[in-house]
Order: structure tokens, then sequence, then C-alpha cells
């Protein structure tokens, strides 16, 4: 429904953020990651998602176009709600969450409040199918053909939200002969710089 919201942030809360619009001010539910990204009495921009549902109307809010999209990616898996969603994207990082699909840390990813090690295998696995759909469908074409571990890195790029061009490019930045977690946090780096 909203793209994003523009307004001053009015007042930090411990799980959300009221965003003063003209006056009304809008309640949104956010990560400490992106709340730590906001300064009281600033003006904010909040990439967002509208949760509506017949008990609820609310709005997730982030710093981050990468933030938010792992954060849809999260609460499409069965059995991962918006709360379960915000306790892991507040708990580790979106370069961590990338890090802990690829190595399948389930123990790792358990650590965020309220998911069980089941829980946590299942959101690898469903984020890891994610990934690899994108590379597949992106590696198809004979004319981009990349080498495997550039694939993969490639494939959790889009898998966060890139475009094909931007991944291609981060990853081609990112240098040869790194294991696939360096080439992602280089890759990573080198988008944020942009």
């Amino acid at each position: 429904m909203f793209y994003y919201l523009k307004g001053e942030a009015a007042q930090k809360k411990e799980n959300f953020i009221v965003l003063d619009i003209g006056g009304i001010g809008f309640k949104v539910f956010s990560s400490q990651t992106s709340m730590n990204a906001v300064t009281t009495g600033k003006e904010t921009m909040l990439y967002t998602y509208t949760y509506i549902r017949e008990d609820a109307f609310d709005i997730y809010g982030f710093s981050s176009m990468e933030e938010l999209n792992l954060f849809q990616n999260l609460i499409s898996i069965s059995g991962v709600g918006p709360k379960a969603a915000l306790a892991i994207l507040s708990t580790h990082s979106v370069q961590d969450i990338v890090f802990i699909v690829i190595s399948s840390d389930a123990k790792k990813l358990a650590q965020a409040p309220g998911i069980g090690p089941k829980l946590a295998q299942r959101i690898i696995l469903e984020l890891k199918d994610k990934m690899k759909d994108t590379e597949i469908e992106e590696t198809l074409l004979p004319s981009t053909s990349v080498p495997t571990e550039d694939a993969e890195a490639i494939g959790a790029l889009l898998a966060l939200g890139y475009s094909d061009t931007e991944a291609r490019h981060a990853v081609s930045h990112a240098g040869d002969g790194l294991s696939l977690e360096d080439t992602i946090k280089k890759a990573l780096i080198y988008l944020s710089r942009r």
C-alpha cells in the first residue's frame, strides 16, 4: 500500500517509531537495526510494508530496501509472522542472515527470540531455495553465464532485492579467488557505498 513514509521521527519506543507526517503520527513497527539509524526530531524515510488482517492494520518500516525485502521473504515462510521476522532482523544484520543461510547455521539463527531450532531450519531451507531459484532463473541465459560461486553470490544479492545489474556489477568488483562469504561481504560493502 505505502512504498515509503517520510516525516519527522517524533518518538522512538521499544519496537516502533512514530513518524509525524503532516500532523498525523504513524506508528511504524521496525527492527532495532533500523531504529538505531533513526534520530528523534529529524526527518526520516522508511521503506514500508503494510500488514492487513481482520484484526490488524500495521505498518512495518525499514531504513533500507534490503532489510524490507528480507522481511518480506521471511514473512512468506510458514510459521514466520511479522513479530518473528522483526525479532530475526533485530538480532542479526541483513549481511549476517545471508551468511547464516549460506552456511546453514540454524543454531545462530535460533538466537533470535521466539525462533526455535525447527523453525530456524525451515527458514534457512526456504531462504536458500529463494536464493537458488533466483540464481537458476538468472543463469539459464547462456550470454550471462558466470562461475558457480559468483552465481551463488549474485543469487544471494538478488534475494535481497538488488537488481540483476547491481548484483553482477557488485560481485565483479568484489575480486577473484574469494570465498562465497567474502565475495558477498565485499559486494554488499560496495553496494552500500553507491
